[in-house]
């Protein structure tokens, strides 16, 4: 029969050991609430009681405080997006065309973002690049007729980068890494229209080129007729004459009026 004591102590350790393992749960939950890990390529907004603090959290093991403090994860790496646009060129025809951007967010600027625009990245896109992009296409294109766009297509391209880049200038947010130009769909009867135009164009080049040319050729016979003089035609003979020709033209400025000269006795 077991004594009252013997079953008083039983109760007591069981008590003890039930403290304990509490504590040590507690404690591990405390500890997950404490440290969090920011993974590589991205950042960490720390808010206390809904206020961003301090500067963005960099990869790796970082510190907050239980409860009071709440993380938002920012992705800095490079981000490829394709925005597919139709617009109004300077004719007002309709075209159509892909524009893929390349940007990424700069890390410092992560908080800032999440107390004016953005509390995730999935969201920097269609509030900050989107309107920006959209409204550099809509700007360049309206200044320039639809065979302009159709030929210079790559220059245009440049212009919209630029562009884009001076628009989020404006907030600071991103940086523009690059931007393509791709999937240009515009009327059949105005692509037959381009087409016709680049043969004319090219017909007149080659056309400019020939004038061009035959200018330059009749400057040069013109200069060398205006050099040729009797002295110099006689030198060119001399030097082309091979010994067995029977008449020579005479020695400019010699006696004789210029009269050929006989060789071997024959005219």
């Amino acid at each position: 029969m077991q004594s009252p004591m013997r079953s008083g102590a039983d109760n007591g350790f069981g008590g003890l050991w039930q403290l304990i393992f509490a504590a040590v749960l507690g404690g591990l939950v405390l500890l997950t609430q404490t440290v969090f890990i920011v993974p590589a390529g991205s950042v960490a907004v720390v808010t206390t009681l809904g206020k961003v603090t301090g500067a963005p959290r960099q990869p790796g093991a970082n510190l907050k405080v239980p409860l009071a403090q709440n993380t938002s994860l920012f992705d800095v790496r490079t981000q490829v997006r394709p925005e597919q646009f139709s617009t109004l060129t300077k004719d007002l025809q309709v075209i159509q065309a892909t524009a893929t951007v390349k940007y990424a967010m700069k890390p410092a600027e992560a908080g800032r973002i999440y107390e004016t625009i953005a509390t995730d990245d999935q969201q920097i896109y269609p509030r900050v690049i989107q309107p920006s992009l959209l409204k550099a296409l809509k700007s360049v294109f309206s200044q320039y007729e639809l065979v302009t766009i159709a030929t210079e297509w790559n220059s245009i391209s440049e212009l919209v980068q630029e562009k884009v880049a001076e628009e989020l200038r404006k907030f600071d947010y991103v940086t523009v890494q690059g931007l393509d130009l791709t999937g240009l769909q515009i009327a059949e009867e105005y692509r037959a229209a381009i087409e016709q135009k680049q043969i004319a164009e090219q017909q007149l080049l080659r056309a400019q080129t020939e004038v061009l040319i035959a200018e330059q050729e009749a400057k040069r016979y013109q200069t060398l007729n205006s050099s040729l003089d009797d002295q110099v035609l006689y030198k060119l003979f001399l030097d082309k004459w091979d010994g067995q020709t029977s008449v020579v033209p005479a020695l400019p400025g010699a006696a004789g009026g210029g009269n050929p000269v006989i060789v071997n006795g024959r005219r």
